[in-house]
Parts: structure tokens; C-alpha cells; sequence
């Protein structure tokens, strides 16, 4: 299975540090989840590096998705020999970066870090005890995406032939 791959098409975060934090987390994680940051970690060495867990039933407002560059670590070790970005997640444990979803922020996400059936739904929402956007039919009391378009991500991978893939824009409609 391919992980998602995430571009930050217009989001209020890349213009605000107050909106980006380094986190970790106890589960892989991919670029696009949302999360719930619970606090500083207890880790030596990661003073300021937040925890991060799935969104709860009743902390599903106010989220935070992992956005990380995607540098592919293959074996455990070897970063970067691997350029395809759906090869990439953060691994459980390492340090990943995340922003702040704000109501107006415009995000393009591939199919393969959201949850459920897209169908006639034409909204993702964050759902109880996972880091995957599920698809609705309409937004709920927490975070909800609003479909804009389907549309395509060009890939460079080195081969002739397609490098599209099919991908969701979504304009963040409620945080709380």
C-alpha cells in the first residue's frame, strides 16, 4: 500500500512559526493525518518536541497534521536513495513535523491517507481513534474538509509514462 502524499496548496501555517511544531508519536504516521499534540515529550533529548496520539471522541477540534518533507529512510537507515514520496511515512518514534489546520487553509491529498468511501461524500472529518481523515456526507463538530475538486499529483519518477496520480483538494471548513 502506497502512503499519502500531502501539498500545501494554501495554509495560513506557512507564513506562521506559532503553527508549525516537531513531534513524535507511538504509531507510523503519514503526511496528511491528524492528530492531537497532548504535550511536551517525556524523552531525554526532545525538550521541545510534542507528543502526538490519534483524535478521541471529544477531541476531535483543533488538530494538527503531520507534514513532513519526504525523504524516504529505507531498512531503517538509509535515507533518500528512494524519491518516491509515497514510499514515505513517519516512522514511530522519530521526530516529524506538523501544522495547525486553520478554517480557509487549502490542502491537495492523495486517497491513500484518508479513511472510508468517498462515494457521493464530499467531506473528510476527523473520527474517533485514528489519525485518518473519513469521508461524510457533511461535516461534523470538529475538523471537516470540504471537497473543491478532484485533481492529479505529477510525480517525477524517473520513468516514461504517466506520473499522475489521483488526488483530493479540500478547503478546511471547521477546526472546533
Amino acid at each position: 500500500m502506497a502512503n499519502g502524499v500531502l501539498i500545501q496548496s494554501k495554509v495560513q501555517a506557512k507564513d506562521n512559526d506559532a503553527l508549525n511544531r516537531p513531534a513524535v508519536s507511538a504509531a507510523d504516521v503519514m503526511n496528511g493525518n491528524v492528530l492531537n499534540l497532548t504535550g511536551y515529550s517525556a524523552t531525554a533529548g526532545e525538550a521541545e518536541v510534542f507528543t502526538a496520539v490519534a483524535p478521541t471522541t471529544g477531541n476531535l477540534s483543533n488538530l494538527w497534521m503531520a507534514y513532513s518533507p519526504e525523504v524516504v529512510i529505507t531498512n531503517a537507515k538509509y535515507r533518500g536513495i528512494d524519491c518516491d514520496p509515497r514510499n514515505f511515512i513517519n516512522v514511530l518514534g522519530r521526530v516529524y513535523d506538523v501544522f495547525k489546520l486553520e478554517v480557509g487553509d487549502i490542502i491537495t491529498v492523495t486517497g491513500d491517507s484518508l479513511g472510508g468511501t468517498q462515494s457521493a461524500n464530499t467531506f473528510v472529518v476527523a473520527t474517533d481513534a485514528t489519525f485518518e481523515l473519513t469521508w461524510a456526507a457533511a461535516a461534523v463538530a470538529g475538523v471537516s474538509l470540504e471537497l473543491l475538486e478532484e485533481t492529479t499529483i505529477s510525480l517525477g519518477t524517473g520513468a516514461i509514462g504517466s506520473q499522475k496520480i489521483p488526488a483530493f483538494k479540500f478547503e478546511v471548513k471547521a477546526i472546533a
